[in-house]
């Protein structure tokens, strides 16, 4: 008798991102736009302490501070780790050290990448230097690196005014996350149930709940769920929002609504977007089914079914 193999386990990349736009103070614009210009700016606090990169409120007082000074473009290093296998988007693609470098002038240290040939060129208070980015744009990537240096060291920080022609303003800050995803046994069964256009959730065999998407195991009881039940195609509206901001790389017309939707037998509501219905008709207890495009391994979307609204009691305990 042969032996059943095992099912494939599923695997895929995923990349989770959120940039987002965000105004400068006044003392993070000069900070970016002196980078811009190749010059390090930091902040005094009341007590003295040169702070780089430079905050907008006092560490002690939690008054806001104005105070820039100019500090050296070398200085020491204070710690670091060695990193043999940079990753995307990192300021170098050999390896690198991160490191703390406290700037001439500066009483705190900065973080930033250190080019070096090996772990064993570092050490604790050795000397080093900014390597400016051949194009600066006003980032903290101006700074390309820091990397060796048996120069002079700088003096103290001195007073700047902060005024550059043509400040920066805001920052596009990129949050980013790539990796790779293996749903496991129970999401593996909802996601080829999905491509087979039926939802499939798993029931407690506790507390009979049925969850969908299943996770594999009842958060309430701590026991496994292994039985399978489809649930849908059609469900109820528990509650909703309407979204006004389009988001990157999201080809829908905004306003939409995204919605909580409890299909029919499951014990809690998934989300999905709603159509074919204007967004200011769109309410609790609304009847919804999926429609599905061509090839689609989800649904698109979901739509009224003409149904009259489901009774708030048949829903409640699902919001």
């Amino acid at each position: 008798m042969t032996a059943a193999s095992p099912p494939e386990v599923l695997r895929a990349p995923l990349v989770v991102e959120f940039p987002f736009t965000r105004s400068l103070g006044p003392v993070q614009s000069a900070f970016l736009t002196g980078l811009r210009e190749g010059t390090v700016l930091g902040v005094k606090t009341s007590d003295g302490t040169v702070m780089v990169p430079p905050v907008e409120y006092d560490p002690v007082t939690a008054e806001e501070i104005r105070e820039l000074v100019e500090v050296g473009a070398t200085g020491t290093v204070t710690t670091w780790a060695w990193n043999d296998r940079p990753r995307p988007q990192q300021p170098l693609d050999t390896p690198f050290a991160w490191a703390l470098v406290k700037l001439d002038g500066a009483d705190t240290a900065l973080l930033h990448a250190l080019d070096a040939p090996g772990p064993d060129a570092v050490r604790t208070g050795m000397r080093v230097r900014v390597r400016w980015a051949a194009e600066r744009t006003g980032a903290i990537t101006d700074i390309a690196c820091f990397e060796p240096y048996d120069g002079p060291a700088g003096g103290e920080a001195v007073p700047h005014d902060g005024d550059f022609a043509d400040a920066v303003t805001g920052i596009v800050a990129e949050a980013r996350l790539d990796y790779v995803y293996s749903p496991g046994r129970a999401q593996t069964a909802y996601i080829e149930a999905l491509s087979e256009r039926r939802t499939v959730g798993e029931r407690c065999p506790s507390c009979h709940k049925v969850y969908v998407p299943p996770r594999g195991a009842c958060p309430t009881c701590g026991v496994a769920t292994t039985d399978r039940v489809e649930v849908g195609p059609a469900g109820t509206v528990t509650t909703y929002c309407i979204v006004n901001i389009k988001a990157k790389n999201l080809d829908i017309e905004v306003p939409y609504v995204y919605a909580h939707i409890a299909l029919d037998g499951a014990g809690l509501a998934l989300h999905g977007r709603i159509g074919g219905i204007p967004y200011d008709q769109v309410r609790m207890g609304l009847r919804v089914e999926p429609v599905w495009t061509e090839g689609g391994r989800y649904p698109d979307h979901y739509r009224p079914t003409g149904e009259p609204d489901a009774d708030y009691d048949a829903y409640k305990e699902l919001i």
